[in-house]
């Protein structure tokens, strides 16, 4: 098992989780975060930490998309294993509905 990180990250890109990831396993994106599914140890910490309730057991339904974008993702993407602030709007993009097609960019973030 591992965790995800769905949509509801993309275009808020809270790192409170990758503070407290004893593996730091999370990739960082210009405009979300992902977890590398290999170096997750399943440990759960940074779950309650996501203000945005975007990380989630990849044994819940329906996350199996999520799991390949995370896989996909993470080979590619820096890894961040610093706590920065969120994107600017975070706040109003928490919650917006479609943002894996309306928000998601590909592009790499800084990593650190």
């Amino acid at each position: 098992m591992t965790y995800v990180v769905t949509d509801n990250c993309i275009a808020c890109k809270y790192t409170d989780c990758v503070e407290v990831c004893p593996v730091d396993c999370f990739y960082e994106g210009e405009n979300m975060l992902v977890i590398h599914p290999d170096e997750c140890i399943d440990c759960g910490v940074c779950e309650p930490e996501c203000p945005a309730e975007a990380i989630k057991p990849d044994t819940e339904p329906g996350l199996d998309n999520w799991l390949k974008l995370n896989a996909e993702y993470s080979a590619v993407w820096p890894n961040l294993a610093a706590r920065r602030d969120p994107l600017p709007d975070a706040k109003e993009n928490d919650g917006v509905e479609g943002k894996l097609a309306a928000m998601f960019s590909p592009k790499p973030g800084k990593g650190g």
